[in-house]
């Protein structure tokens, strides 16, 4: 048996894999424990899921209120499925004016020619993630790392724990589509090259087999499946 810890970055999860499915109520351990670790390492006892994500503004989302609602339900559900196994580590946004060069089809970017924008940028989180991993393992808390993400920014933690801790193993679940359906992702060489295992894209009927049901009972009110979801 070797005690696992699962670290998912829940932004590239959602634009990479879930942004435009009908699969966004997941449970993440259905999908994560009970499916895609016990194929890759049946002998795997997960301890801990950690969640990393940050609060939506609803004045910069695409429904609002309703966004930052869904959040919440989406949230307390998997709180409440699972409230000794799952932490959900929280960062934040900021939104600053700045100005980009402006898109022309063939041609190099023109830094006389730019646009005023906002730019909005998640914080925190790759440093949460590489923070937990590196504690977690320094720790002992944990034999094996399972981390979902493609973000190159992990890199330098993985590789302090595979030279400091080679004795743990880190496993790799890439949030992508199957290549067979013409939009999977190349693999982060950068990752993959650190990790033990990897899984290289997420399937939809995994996905549709990790849904959570409508309402999920709370000790208040069910959190209920957002309508736009």
């Amino acid at each position: 048996m070797s005690r696992t810890t699962i670290y998912v970055d829940g932004f590239n999860l959602y634009y990479s894999r879930l942004k435009g499915t009908p699969y966004k109520w997941l449970d993440v351990a259905a999908l994560f424990r009970d499916r895609i670790v016990q194929i890759q390492d049946p002998s795997a006892v997960v301890d801990t899921i950690k969640f990393f994500t940050a609060p939506i503004k609803a004045s910069y989302a695409r429904h609002g209120d309703a966004s930052a609602q869904a959040q919440t339900q989406y949230h307390r559900a998997l709180k409440a499925r699972h409230p000794q196994l799952l932490e959900i580590i929280q960062g934040f946004h900021v939104f600053e004016p700045t100005a980009l060069p402006r898109y022309e089809p063939e041609q190099a970017p023109d830094k006389k020619d730019v646009l005023p924008v906002w730019m909005i940028e998640e914080k925190q989180t790759d440093v949460n993630i590489a923070l937990h991993v590196y504690r977690d393992a320094v720790l002992g808390q944990s034999e094996q790392l399972v981390i979902c993400s493609n973000d190159s920014d992990l890199e330098p933690a993985l590789r302090m724990v595979r030279a400091d801790l080679p004795a743990v193993k880190i496993g790799l679940v890439m949030p992508s589509r199957e290549p067979s359906a013409g939009t999977g992702k190349v693999p982060n060489k950068r990752l993959t090259d650190l990790a033990h295992w990897v899984r290289r894209y997420i399937r939809d009927d995994e996905l549709v087999q990790a849904q959570m049901p409508i309402n999920v009972p709370t000790r208040k009110k069910p959190a209920s499946k957002p309508a736009h979801w």
